[in-house]
């Protein structure tokens, strides 16, 4: 389906490619044209503009009614798909490249062909916005603002951006691709393991939060550079452990972690060293974790459900450097052999037999906001039982 472009007479031509993100788009078909500023520009910076086109690959040509048309999508449709992918309005400006007409193009053709539904098309889009945006801005914020110091006294930073973009950029390309091919393996291995067709969605998993103690007074006292560098330390210690012992990470909320496992063994596992490692290192403040067990929904890379929101509770009303589970998360861990159902029957086992890993310890009952009373156990190391 396509929409004519009446605010302009000139036809979408076709040539230069392009690859990259989609710039910003343009106001749908029912705003009044009386409210668009036709001659906007989202910027008329001369080095902006030159490092876009390097970004990019190709110039500004087409408005976003001209590329809608162009990409045989209608005006409406191409809205969404640039919102979902977190592009501003941007009125009738001249704007667009020819990669955005290829961006819609592709879009449109999956949903035409029947791989994707139109909501799903707008889903991916608007994960891959998301996921991507906070990338650009890391590296931004992170990586090329440090990169630009001026090398020699009287260069600008302006001198310096153009050539580093330009030599940073294939490179950086390659990378993602890789690292995104990578993550698409294990993630489809993973679905495709599951025995169950309903738990490819709604799947059991144990989930686990990481929370800072007392990170409210610490924003008081601290100055922004060292908090910052305190959170950065956090984060990556966080990831690094999450990653190195199996589980995911699903997001970090500065003072807090957000992690799942498909197993609680490891879950278990990444919640201890978590809690050791911060110990180690005395400028950290306390660790508190709280891990729960069952069927929990991901949508984007994201988990949701009663187990998420249990977790969440029971990191709240954990002890300072301690863990604590779920009854689901008891009973998995000692079906699994990773931690004795009761003390009595880890000290019946032979001294050669079940290397238990954890201790699990009951908890006093207690109601917990929005999900009734629960019994919380106290998550331990096992001790190595000794001889004799």
């Amino acid at each position: 389906m396509t929409v004519d472009d009446p605010t302009s007479s000139a036809s979408a031509g076709s040539g230069g490619s392009g690859s990259g993100p989609v710039t910003p788009i343009g106001r749908d078909q029912h705003t009044p044209h009386h409210e668009v500023d036709h001659t906007v520009q989202p910027t008329a910076d001369p080095l902006a503009i030159r490092l876009e086109q390097l970004i990019l690959g190709a110039e500004r040509r087409y408005t976003p009614f001209q590329a809608a048309r162009s990409a045989g999508v209608s005006m409406e449709l191409a809205s969404r798909f640039w919102r979902a992918m977190g592009f501003a309005d941007i009125g009738q400006a001249k704007a667009l490249t020819e990669a955005d007409v290829l961006a819609l193009r592709r879009l449109a053709g999956l949903v035409e062909a029947g791989l994707l539904s139109e909501p799903m098309a707008v889903q991916v889009a608007r994960s891959t916005g998301q996921t991507t945006a906070r990338l650009a801005e890391w590296q931004i914020d992170s990586f090329l603002e440090g990169l630009t110091e001026p090398p020699e006294p009287g260069m600008t930073r302006t001198e310096v951006t153009y050539p580093l973009v330009e030599l940073l950029l294939p490179e950086l390309e390659e990378f993602l691709v890789y690292v995104w091919r990578r993550q698409l393996a294990a993630a489809t291995g993973r679905v495709v393991q599951v025995a169950d067709d309903e738990e490819m969605v709604d799947r059991r998993l144990a989930v686990g939060f990481a929370d800072l103690v007392g990170f409210t007074r610490l924003t008081r006292r601290l100055e922004e550079e060292e908090l910052g560098e305190l959170v950065e330390t956090f984060e990556t210690t966080a990831a690094d452990l999450v990653a190195a012992y199996g589980g995911r990470l699903i997001k970090t909320l500065g003072d807090e972690v957000l992690y799942c496992a498909d197993d609680a063994g490891t879950a278990a596992e990444i919640a201890l060293r978590l809690i050791e490692t911060m110990e180690a290192d005395p400028q950290m403040p306390e660790l508190r974790v709280g891990i729960a067990f069952g069927t929990v929904t991901t949508r984007m890379g994201d988990v949701f459900g009663t187990t998420v929101n249990l977790a969440s509770r029971l990191t709240s009303i954990a002890p300072k450097d301690a863990v604590l589970v779920d009854g689901a998360m008891a009973e998995e861990l000692a079906r699994t052999g990773a931690a004795p159902v009761s003390e009595k029957e880890a000290e019946a086992a032979p001294e050669e037999g079940t290397a238990y890993r954890f201790a699990l310890q009951p908890m006093w009952q207690r109601p917990v906001r929005g999900l009734g009373v629960v019994e919380p156990w106290s998550l331990t190391r096992r001790k190595p039982k000794l001889p004799g």
